[in-house]
């Protein structure tokens, strides 16, 4: 186990790709599990030349910054009971604010200090962009920031909600919104047709309180699937009609949420559980289980042939995917609640201070290369777009890309 700060390389900015393919258009990038395909990022993020641009956010804000298309989409929540519901869209170029829209929450805005109202990170399609907030307002904008549609889900589901905050967040795939909206007191998952904003299914779920996210399944030639994850277990439900496919019944956990690599499937469950999922529709099969390799508020993340879990201690564990072996552990700057994202062998995890670590994969051990101080409490996940690093906190949103990128700060 290594652990040693340096400055040793600045990686060219990539070309950027066409536009989905280097997107990162919801919760844990394209794929849902923390991982880029792409290359070229810039890894000294202690270097000056490195920050991109820095803007100001209008207010609080847990939710991950999604981009698409050449944009950048930010939640916040701002007021005294953190009823204004605001989506932000950025240029990713320079920063420069192409529009913001501001909303009323119509639900209850309740949050353990800790958490806030604009926790749930919105999702795009590649059209229009989706956001739900923990007042369960559920908005969606085009990308010019026209409104098309607004539910209030509380005014359908009056006991949706809880007094520590909701954060699940969204993913849309076929035309469809799926949001997980769980408490002990009423649960149900949705499917709303994108368009509409009306509901294509509901289905009832368990009856606990439920901050994990829903997971989208690569489409094996049948039904897209989205992977359903609660403290009962994971269901597989086809996206566009919300049939239940398969069930994993033996618990789960109700914070880190799972991850999809393959047809692999890590499901944070008694530590972290490997299941098989069948293209066919049968219930899966359980690959590998592993104690040692347990998350615990942020989610696993799966590069290659490697998964990637913090614990509660700040401790970052790389497990083989084949067969959940642990093979190396190195100590963070923690405590860390933001999930780690990774690419190009790299991996970066932000601490709660707003401490910014890039891990070094590529050896027999994990090394810490690079750090960065921002100086604000971060909680959310950061994501990884088109040769840049987009970081986020109550009051700032940064880019991290090459040296030849625009500086600006705002």
């Amino acid at each position: 186990m290594k652990r040693r700060v340096r400055l040793p390389f600045l990686s060219l900015a990539a070309a950027l790709a066409s536009a989905w393919g280097a997107d990162w258009p919801q919760f844990r990038g394209p794929h849902g599990n923390g991982a880029s395909d792409e290359t070229g990022f810039a890894w000294r993020l202690d270097a000056a030349e490195n920050l991109a641009w820095q803007v100001a956010l209008p207010g609080r804000g847990l939710s991950s910054p999604i981009v698409v298309g050449g944009r950048v989409f930010v939640t916040a929540a701002s007021g005294p009971r953190q009823e204004e519901l605001r989506v932000l869209c950025f240029q990713t170029i320079d920063g420069t604010l192409r529009w913001e829209r501001r909303f009323w929450a119509t639900g209850r805005t309740m949050c353990h200090p800790k958490t806030c109202v604009a926790a749930p990170t919105p999702a795009s399609d590649g059209e229009r962009v989706y956001a739900l907030f923990s007042s369960c307002d559920l908005i969606c904008l085009n990308f010019d920031g026209q409104l098309v549609w607004f539910r209030g889900l509380t005014h359908d589901y009056p006991n949706v909600s809880n007094s520590l905050g909701m954060s699940s967040s969204l993913v849309a795939a076929d035309g469809v919104v799926v949001a997980q909206v769980e408490t002990d007191t009423e649960s149900y998952a949705l499917g709303l047709d994108g368009l509409t904003g009306v509901n294509r299914w509901r289905l009832d779920r368990p009856r606990l309180a439920n901050w994990t996210s829903p997971v989208l399944l690569p489409a094996e030639g049948g039904p897209r699937q989205v992977a359903l994850q609660s403290g009962r277990g994971v269901a597989g439900v086809e996206v566009r009609t919300g049939r239940a496919v398969w069930n994993y019944g033996e618990g789960a956990s109700t914070i880190a949420s799972s991850a999809m690599s393959g047809p692999r499937l890590f499901v944070p469950s008694f530590g972290l559980t490997a299941l098989d999922l069948d293209a066919a529709g049968g219930p899966p099969r359980q690959a590998w289980r592993a104690g040692n390799l347990r998350p615990a508020t942020s989610s696993p993340a799966v590069l290659g042939d490697r998964v990637y879990v913090i614990n509660d201690a700040g401790v970052l564990s790389c497990g083989d995917a084949a067969n959940g072996r642990r093979v190396w552990q190195v100590r963070l700057n923690g405590p860390i609640s933001a999930s780690p994202v990774a690419a190009e062998g790299h991996l970066v995890a932000i601490s709660e201070k707003g401490v910014v670590q890039v891990v070094d994969l590529s050896g027999s051990e994990g090394e810490v290369v690079a750090e960065r101080d921002l100086q604000a409490t971060i909680l959310g996940t950061p994501a990884l777009a088109n040769g840049a690093l987009y970081v986020r906190s109550d009051g700032s949103l940064w880019k991290f890309a090459a040296e030849n990128a625009r500086r600006k700060t705002r």
